[in-house]
């Protein structure tokens, strides 16, 4: 089994692995579907985070580590984490009342806001074509959110914010992956988690109930409640598909080129779609699968084109470097 398994070549494993790490990873939006008419996200993200603690631990000594994780570079660190919980929060918040395939379509968009960012706050260079196809992509994402009409979903707000504070926590990921390693982040992340919830938490419980409030922020604002046993082991296992998820994706882009299996994240879109229409009878409308096409050829278009320049960029250096 192991020989016709390594026979297969390193391309088709990381797609597999990649594929494995998006379904592994939907379940987690499928357990906030099925919980989170019951408690509320902040109920639930801690949960999420007092588990995925010690899986971090765990990850540090697997990486070498001893003791704690440590950093220099601790304000990037709180801020990434903070990024973080807020785009997980806000996702949640946006499974309370979004189809699960509207919200795949939304999160596409990443690339496209992480590339935005990177000019703004990195001072990389864009040419014109892939500022063209960065209209593209949001045109596809508006035809999803469809912003000021009748059809309009506050919820889909929370997920585009979701993408946005995801975008910015990637650009602290960038200034960190040199000196941290992905365990000692993925603690001090969660670390923010905990901390962030406790902060919040008299607030929300100050505000209280609001009557016929949004799905959303009725996600946000409800009562906490002692879960079942059943309830808090579900939420528990937030921190192991998390957990499960980063590593199978990891070893994805770890079997082969980022460029080869990249364009498979958009299995995410069918993946959703499937659970959507088995758990929930959820059928994507026509504007959802415009959107989904306008955005993933925005999409592979940014990614290929990177590939390209830095393919250039490889064979024109030793020329450059006189070798």
């Amino acid at each position: 089994m192991a020989q016709y398994w390594y026979g297969l070549g390193a391309g088709v494993r990381g797609v597999v692995f990649l594929v494995l790490g998006l379904l592994i990873f939907s379940l987690q939006d499928i357990v906030i579907k099925y919980i989170g008419g019951q408690y509320p996200v902040l109920e639930i993200v801690v949960f999420r985070s007092l588990v995925a603690i010690p899986l971090t631990l765990a990850m540090f000594r697997m990486e070498g580590g001893r003791g704690l994780p440590t950093t220099q570079q601790h304000w990037r660190e709180y801020l990434r984490g903070l990024f973080y919980f807020l785009s997980y929060t806000t996702h949640f918040m946006g499974l309370a009342s979004v189809p699960l395939a509207d919200i795949a379509v939304i999160r596409f968009s990443g690339p496209l806001i992480i590339t935005i960012l990177s000019v703004w706050l990195l001072s990389e260079k864009v040419g014109l074509p892939r500022w063209i196809a960065l209209v593209v992509g949001f045109s596809g994402v508006l035809l999803v959110v469809r912003p000021g009409v009748d059809a309009f979903n506050w919820g889909a707000v929370f997920t585009v914010a979701a993408v946005v504070f995801y975008a910015l926590a990637v650009m602290l990921t960038r200034k960190l992956q040199t000196t941290d390693s992905s365990a000692t982040m993925s603690y001090y992340s969660s670390l923010v988690y905990v901390v962030a919830t406790i902060v919040l938490l008299p607030i929300v419980w100050l505000i209280g109930d609001i009557p016929d409030a949004h799905p959303s922020v009725a996600f946000l604002l409800r009562s906490w409640v002692m879960p079942t046993l059943t309830d808090g082991l579900v939420m528990s296992g937030l921190g192991i598909i998390w957990a499960a998820g980063m590593y199978v994706v990891a070893r994805a882009y770890s079997e082969t080129a980022a460029s080869v299996i990249a364009p498979f994240e958009y299995m995410s879109l069918p993946i959703s779609v499937m659970w959507g229409f088995v758990l929930w009878h959820e059928l994507p409308a026509l504007a959802t699968w415009a959107g989904a096409a306008l955005t993933i050829v925005s999409g592979l278009y940014i990614l290929f084109s990177d590939q390209k320049a830095r393919t250039h960029g490889r064979t024109s250096s030793p020329r450059s470097g006189g070798v």
